[in-house]
């Protein structure tokens, strides 16, 4: 049996949150948001641990005195409870901005798919799912990054929130014929399929549901003011010339 050290040696310095905005059904397209985004957090886990899941937990506590709470995009944006002391002015004022700084100040890169549905469905038809697209794209490019960074052969967790027992069991097998099928070599040995409940209350996953939907209501109307895109696009993952496109961020199609 391997030792402490030598387990400790191929756990990556990085980890990976993933989470949705919108639905990948082609069959029913919701017109006020006609999208389906599937962003990856990509965080140092020394960045991680020192400043995220503090800031979280301290966050929780100054606005609802525990910590048992679990932020989530949706109920937060329509002040559902928990979140219905966000209809006071000032207390949601003060909240947005804290998560603003959730965002902001630690070290973390973005990689992000946009699915456009009505042309998606129109190019590839109903049979191609949006979540397989979204899910290849982002895995390849987080690789990518994990590479740069000298972490290929080293365990690197990618963390997707739980959506169902016979969803989760399509997820795996698809994360599975991704890694089957990459001709990125290095890629199957590095990144390694995590699903968890909601309930396990990780501040990564709720980190990573915060980012999808203002990425792509960026995408659905570029031309509204946007204040959390505004706050995360320093962290899309650029080229070398400071190229988003195609690097950190696809829009398909």
């Amino acid at each position: 049996m391997p030792g402490s050290a030598s387990l400790a040696r191929r756990n990556s310095d990085y980890i990976v949150y993933v989470d949705e905005s919108g639905d990948h059904s082609l069959t029913e397209i919701n017109p006020e948001y006609p999208r389906f985004v599937l962003a990856f957090c990509i965080y140092p886990v020394d960045e991680y641990v020192r400043r995220v899941v503090p800031a979280v937990e301290q966050m929780k506590f100054d606005f609802f005195g525990h910590d048992m709470v679990v932020f989530h995009e949706r109920e937060i944006r329509k002040s559902l409870p928990p979140f219905d002391l966000l209809r006071v002015g000032d207390v949601r004022a003060r909240f947005m901005a804290r998560l603003d700084e959730l965002i902001a100040l630690p070290r973390f890169g973005i990689v992000a798919t946009v699915i456009r549905k009505h042309e998606f469905r129109q190019r590839v038809g109903r049979d191609v799912s949006p979540y397989h697209v979204a899910l290849e794209f982002g895995l390849e490019r987080v690789f990518l990054q994990l590479q740069a960074r000298g972490q290929v052969g080293r365990r690197v967790f990618v963390v997707f929130e739980s959506r169902g027992k016979d969803e989760d069991r399509e997820l795996e097998l698809q994360f599975r014929r991704i890694m089957d099928s990459t001709r990125m070599r290095g890629m199957p040995q590095t990144l390694n399929f995590l699903c968890v409940s909601k309930q396990v209350n990780s501040p990564g996953l709720q980190v990573a549901d915060l980012v999808a939907r203002p990425i792509g209501l960026h995408d659905l109307r570029p031309g509204q003011p946007n204040r959390a895109w505004d706050v995360l696009q320093s962290k899309i993952v650029t080229s070398s010339q400071g190229e988003m496109d195609g690097y950190g961020m696809k829009v398909y199609p």
